[in-house]
């Protein structure tokens, strides 16, 4: 343009200006005609995304016509101050601007009377649907040519496929993110004002966060009420002739039948038993395994393989990921999108996808390697089939290629998705298997190997517990008439464990199979419960605190239906009705909540009743000489001076339960951690280091004397080598 209106200036022009947006300019000369308009006389059109990092990666794939804005989330929600809903008024939601979003809005609405097409670009799940919905209200699009538009992945491809095939907003998702809303404010704001009246202000209810913390805290209960039982294993370590290394068999029983051995003189009467015995090979059996690839990442299974490979918290996986979908800047490439988008519960992947992972597994590691059909994740609960499972946007963006451009922790993120992905369009590992089966005077003993006969998705990714696990190699062939001599036996004691406590990632498994929640809202639920000092975290496990056990105690007194696990999951598949459209949004909160509303008002009346006075300790202030009492702060429970304004002494308070010391003789004290976890320990602590976390007992052991146990209904010896164990009789219960 500016070349050419150099060369008209040159020659010498005639322009006669028309308006202030568009002048004419023409030359007539040399028989050539020159004639064009200045000004910008092309169609406007404005796209509006959530996120400002969007912004940037999309803005480069459309041309100087296309503005691209950013709503930066929600632009309205129901007001902070009330619940925002009128229940006599068939629950119609009351919704006001979002404190600090006037000025957001007041440069779309300026950019919106500019544009010919408006087209609402936001996420595409049911936050995202709601999110262009509210824009669409706050905008006063209703005269305006407005378009939704969704894509799975930030390409150029992706968003320019998008613009060809619009939509209209899909009431349906917006009504179910609406309902989803307006439960969670009914479970919300109902009921934390009463844990604050009955614990403290700052704590919270919610719709999933509440039935979380009861997971956990059944989890807890089950690993207190857990008695060990005593087991031994019985290994034969074998000599074959040529072999440097002996044969370790492992005891089976006798015969084909299976045996348990359960105690010492259990395995004393085996040992006896096999006493000169001859080992002989009884069967081989040889076969072959197969180990199938695993499936694309979905929002879960990312999660969880994150917080195992990598040691990453789920909201850190979830930010890092957030970061990969949106975009980062690659050399070479600009500003693009790696990785598909992050909340899903689909392993579904684009045909575009497996043509070009196919064509690059061909060309990088044999047509041997390549899958022809992959399986994708059946499920009876409804899966957002409209996202693809989480895979990178390009295979050939191999991690190696990219790492100069990532951080370190976007790249050990996106290098887990890239060999996830890789991995699950690939063929299935081969392993040759061998079971040999040897008896000596009646009793079996077995031995299982394997050895990896072809790799297939193996060469790209492993899975972390699949790394632990470790493989019996056969050194030699053996046959029937091989001759075994033993050398040894290995007799050990073991006793069983208890269930294991969550972690976040065996938490989100947990939800995620027994439906509670949705992929979107497994990280700032585990987030929140830890924030509020429900749950503490240490060395991965999950941990309930004594405020966790307050108000999860309170919850299911007060409200069981709310934290009921499986009222909870049905009351998820019915908004997924709602967003398919076979049931009205209002008639689900118009049934949830008179029966909410009920059991707060029962609880608050109850909760009248119930005076919570400071309890008075035997502990003198040292500054006025009074009982202190008994105080609950953040941390929890601490001693206080009844003086107070006047006078402000306080120390810390230790929970007597009645046990002495065993070590040292002085009182045994409830304590808690750092991070808020309980145990019992000596009142002496540093001083002396006894402690144990399940309660102890004024009992002692008849056995050996050492310190009882309460583990549900029973004693139990605290050590495991005695193993004595005691039922607590009903007059013991009021006692303990």
């Amino acid at each position: 343009m500016k070349i050419l209106l150099a060369t008209v200036k040159k020659l010498g022009y005639s322009g006669e200006r028309k308006s202030k947006a568009t002048a004419d300019i023409s030359y007539m000369g040399s028989g050539i005609e020159i004639k064009f308009k200045r000004g910008n006389s092309m169609a406007k059109y404005l796209v509006i995304v959530e996120s400002p990092a969007k912004v940037k990666t999309i803005k480069k794939f459309l041309g100087a016509n296309y503005e691209v804005l950013a709503s930066n989330g929600h632009v309205r929600d129901m007001p902070k101050s009330q619940l925002g809903f009128d229940a006599e008024n068939n629950y119609e939601p009351k919704y006001i601007t979002i404190r600090g979003k006037g000025d957001i809005l007041a440069k779309l609405r300026k950019e919106v009377k500019k544009a010919d097409k408006i087209y609402l670009a936001t996420d595409p799940d049911r936050e995202g649907e709601a999110i262009s919905w509210h824009l669409y209200i706050a905008l006063k699009l209703e005269e305006k040519k407005v378009y939704r538009i969704t894509f799975n992945e930030i390409t150029k491809n992706a968003v320019k496929e998008s613009l060809k095939n619009p939509r209209e907003i899909d009431m349906s998702l917006v009504d179910a993110q609406q309902a989803r809303r307006m439960l969670d404010r009914m479970v919300g704001y109902r009921i934390s004002p009463l844990l604050w009246a009955k614990i403290k202000r700052g704590l919270s209810a919610g719709r999933v966060q509440s039935v979380a913390l009861r997971i956990i805290c059944d989890r807890e209960d089950e690993i207190n009420a857990f008695i060990p039982e005593e087991y031994w294993t019985l290994d034969a370590a074998l000599k074959i002739k040529g072999e440097k290394k002996p044969l370790m068999a492992k005891y089976h029983g006798m015969g084909d039948k299976k045996a348990e051995i359960h105690s010492k003189a259990d395995m004393d009467k085996i040992l006896k038993e096999l006493e000169q015995a001859e080992f002989a090979v009884a069967e081989i059996k040889k076969g072959e395994r197969v180990k199938k690839a695993p499936l694309p990442f979905i929002t879960s299974t990312l999660q969880q393989e994150a917080s195992k490979a990598l040691n990453f918290s789920t909201q850190k996986t979830m930010r890092l990921a957030q970061q990969l979908y949106e975009g980062v800047e690659l050399k070479g490439q600009g500003t693009v999108g790696i990785i598909t988008y992050l909340r899903t519960d689909s392993t579904r992947v684009s045909d575009e996808a497996v043509a070009a992972s196919k064509e690059y597994i061909t060309n990088n590691y044999g047509a041997e390697y390549a899958a022809d059909v992959t399986a994708e994740k059946k499920k009876e609960q409804k899966i957002q089939d409209a996202h693809e499972a989480i895979r990178p946007t390009d295979i050939s963006n191999t991690p190696a290629n990219l790492k100069e451009s990532l951080s370190r922790d976007q790249f050990r993120l996106y290098q887990l998705i890239w060999k996830r992905f890789t991995a699950s369009r690939m063929t299935p590992a081969k392993y040759e298997t061998t079971s040999v089966k040897i008896d000596a005077k009646g009793h079996r003993f077995t031995v299982s190997a394997s050895k990896l006969d072809f790799d297939g998705f193996m060469s790209v990714y492993k899975e972390t517990d699949d790394e632990k696990a470790e493989s019996n190699t056969l050194l030699k062939e053996i046959t029937k008439d091989t001759k075994l001599t033993l050398e040894s036996f290995d007799s050990r004691q073991h006793f069983t464990q208890p269930p294991s406590h969550y972690t976040e990632a065996s938490l989100v498994r947990a939800l995620e199979e027994l439906g509670i929640g949705r992929p979107s809202t497994y990280a700032p639920t585990i987030t929140t419960i830890m924030a509020r000092r429900y749950v503490v975290k240490e060395d991965k496990n999950l941990y309930v605190s004594e405020l966790g056990e307050v108000v999860n105690s309170m919850m299911k007194d007060a409200f069981p239906t709310i934290v009921d696990v499986n009222f909870t999951a049905n009351l998820e598949a019915l908004l997924d009705k709602v967003e398919d459209g076979a049931v009205s949004w209002k008639t689900v909160v118009a049934n949830f909540y008179p029966d909410l509303d009920e059991a707060v008002k029962k609880a608050e009346k109850e909760l009248d009743e119930v005076e919570i006075a400071d309890e008075v300790s035997d502990e003198l202030c040292d500054v006025c000489g009074r009982n202190m009492v008994i105080k609950y702060g953040p941390h929890g429970k601490f001693l206080a001076c009844p003086g107070f304004p006047e006078c402000r002494s306080t120390k810390p308070y230790f929970e007597k339960i009645g046990v002495t010391c065993p070590k040292c003789g002085k009182e045994v004290v409830i304590r808690k951690t750092k991070k808020g976890r309980k145990y019992y320990g000596c009142e002496a602590i540093p001083d002396c280091d006894f402690m144990v976390w399940q309660k102890p007992s004024k009992e002692k052991c008849e056995r050996c004397g050492g310190i009882m146990l309460v583990k549900g209904s029973k004693l139990v010896c605290a050590d495991e080598q005695c193993g004595y164990v005691k039922k607590i009789e009903e007059s013991q219960k009021a006692a303990q």
